[in-house]
């Protein structure tokens, strides 16, 4: 098993997706506040220890949160997006009225 490949990025877009604070991810994923501190503060990929990286990450999925990679292009890149909570699939964007009834 490998530290998942999240980037520091992505933990702090999922944490302001789901408005939790340092303190909220550290609570609900029982890793320390400091240990948030420090990992977030070092920037690049989630580091750390594996069990670590992975308690902050399972946490994150559990509340809707999905992990998206894949390579800097035209098209994006890494990132994130919250899960549909209802459906339980990925939330799709909300649609754009034309001003047509």
């Amino acid at each position: 098993m490998s530290i998942p490949k999240v980037s520091i990025r992505q933990i702090k877009a999922a944490r302001a997706m789901l408005d939790w604070s340092q303190a909220d991810l550290a609570q609900r994923s029982g890793v320390s506040e400091p240990t948030i501190k420090r990992l977030e503060a070092s920037g690049g990929d989630l580091g750390g220890r594996l069990d670590t990286a992975q308690k902050i990450v399972d946490t994150l999925k559990e509340a809707g949160v999905l992990f998206l990679d894949g390579p800097y292009n035209g098209d994006g890149g890494p990132g994130v997006r919250l899960r549909d909570r209802q459906a339980g699939n990925a939330a799709a964007p909300a649609s754009i009225s034309n001003g047509k009834t």
